[in-house]
């Protein structure tokens, strides 16, 4: 084989099956490191001419979009250019999605984007659906190729595909280490045509042959962010023994197809059903692993690889949560360690205001024209007790979200109520009591399986029943009762 796999990851957009990652450039950068824009252009060049022609960078990975801009310019080989826009949450305005693209435009030197892939920090802050409507829209206009997320849960990203958003693909951590997306986000890629993009595979390349029976590295020998982050993961899932242990099966698999640890365990995750393609890291004009990579086709695992595999596995502990979930709760697993603090700077999507002067109680106001005309607020805090009032799937313009789909009116009016207690200074583990209101009994299991997502280490007391009907076009309300400590 002379080049890489390739699939179609969009009409139009046909890829290769190893996309090449840059976001060890911020890591290059570190401390006031400068990295070679030509030099590094033209190792791009020498990736794409070797048939490894898809690129993935963010707007935050340092000099990566600038170094693609280079690339486009030398004209020496043609490239799929992805990009993420990771915005810290506020309001979303045309003008700002407009400025974000224009300057990834800018530095990449395209007149479009190939696949724009969004990031959200905390869907507690509601406009993420603001933002991939005002990404679409731009999309229509030409700017933008395809549209992506990033590090999204099965459950937001039912939203976005629900309400009509044409997503393509959802850039996931998938590996050995971490297999939620082989879960939930796998079933409903499949059933609706979305499709995986791979990263964290190698897990900073502590899935690879250098680290085959090796002692446990102390905490200085771990000094790039990439090993950080996944040392991480390792502990979670039970700590070095147990990833020995699967660097053992994985070993054993790899003499028998002579090929490298590396190349088996990417080849377990580009064998899952939902992956379009694996995201690698490269270290632009540092050093490169193209013909390792490409490897990864001259073999498929058989069946008694992939029970040598799930052997070890078997010994690990599952990875918590849904995907992305690292970035927005304990545990945070990311290079960083605890995200709160970050979490806690991020504005909150709701403000609340006294009750006719008294100090004592204060409500939450959502804009909706229904709430000075009935005369009600969508919350209310009096003394350390906090009452939601009953919540649709209702965006600020009036819009029904996700229409008759109850298990995505879920998940939004559930963001809702966390941004409504937030700004009354709480958090959804100080919900005592849910109530839900369904349209149709015969929904119950997807709207109790998103409660559950929100609620399961909480478990309020909890009443669902079916009503007649419900005013709007809505599938569920839910209201919540809330007590601070």
């Amino acid at each position: 084989m002379t080049g890489p796999q390739r699939t179609l990851l969009a009409p139009g957009l046909e890829i290769s099956r190893v996309v090449t990652g840059l976001w060890q450039v911020a890591d290059m950068e570190r401390d006031g490191r400068t990295v070679d824009l030509d030099a590094a252009a033209a190792a791009m060049a020498d990736y794409a001419a070797s048939g490894f022609d898809s690129f993935d960078m963010a707007d935050h990975y340092g000099s990566a979009e600038d170094i693609a801009g280079r690339f486009v310019r030398l004209r020496r080989a043609s490239g799929r250019l992805f990009t993420k826009w990771c915005p810290v949450p506020g309001d979303m305005t045309p003008a700002r999605a407009r400025a974000a693209l224009q300057r990834s435009l800018d530095r990449m030197a395209v007149e479009r984007i190939d696949l724009l892939q969004f990031h959200w920090w905390t869907f507690e802050h509601l406009a993420y659906l603001e933002a991939m409507q005002e990404l679409a829209a731009l999309q229509r206009a030409g700017r933008i190729a395809h549209l992506g997320v990033t590090n999204f849960d099965t459950g937001h990203l039912r939203v976005l595909v629900k309400h009509g958003i044409g997503i393509v693909s959802n850039q996931v951590c998938f590996s050995l280490l971490d297999r939620r997306a082989g879960e939930a986000m796998s079933k409903f890629c499949l059933e609706h045509g979305v499709k995986l993009l791979a990263y964290g595979t190698l897990a900073g390349g502590l899935l690879s042959d250098r680290w085959v029976g090796k002692p446990e590295p102390a905490a200085g020998e771990i000094n790039d962010w990439s090993k950080m982050k996944y040392k991480r993961f390792v502990d979670a899932i039970g700590g070095w023994a147990v990833l020995q242990g699967i660097l053992a099966a994985l070993a054993r698999v790899a003499r028998k197809h002579a090929v490298s640890v590396a190349n088996v365990a990417t080849r377990w995750v580009l064998e899952q059903p939902a992956v379009a393609a694996v995201i690698v890291g490269a270290r632009l004009t540092e050093r490169e692993h193209r013909a390792d990579n490409l490897r990864l086709f001259s073999f498929t695992l058989d069946d008694a690889d992939r029970a040598a595999i799930d052997e070890a596995l078997a010994k690990t502990t599952r990875i918590p949560g849904d995907c992305g979930d690292e970035y927005r709760r304990p545990p945070f697993l990311t290079a960083s360690g605890d995200l709160s603090h970050h979490l806690e700077t991020i504005p909150k999507f709701y403000k609340a205001l006294p009750v006719d002067g008294r100090m004592d109680r204060w409500r939450v106001d959502s804009g909706s024209v229904w709430e000075p005309i009935a005369g009600y607020s969508r919350a209310v805090r009096n003394g350390r007790r906090i009452l939601v009032s009953g919540t649709t799937a209702t965006q600020g313009s009036g819009a029904v979200v996700c229409e008759g789909d109850a298990e995505g009116q879920t998940v939004y009016i559930l963001d809702k109520i966390a941004a409504s207690i937030a700004a009354l200074g709480g958090t959804l583990d100080d919900i005592v009591r849910t109530r839900i209101y369904l349209r149709d009994a015969g929904k119950w299991e997807g709207v109790s399986r998103a409660h559950g997502r929100y609620f399961g280490r909480v478990r309020p007391a909890n009443t669902l029943v079916e009503v007649s009907n419900l005013v709007g076009d809505y599938e569920v309300e839910i209201e919540a009762e809330a007590e601070l400590a």
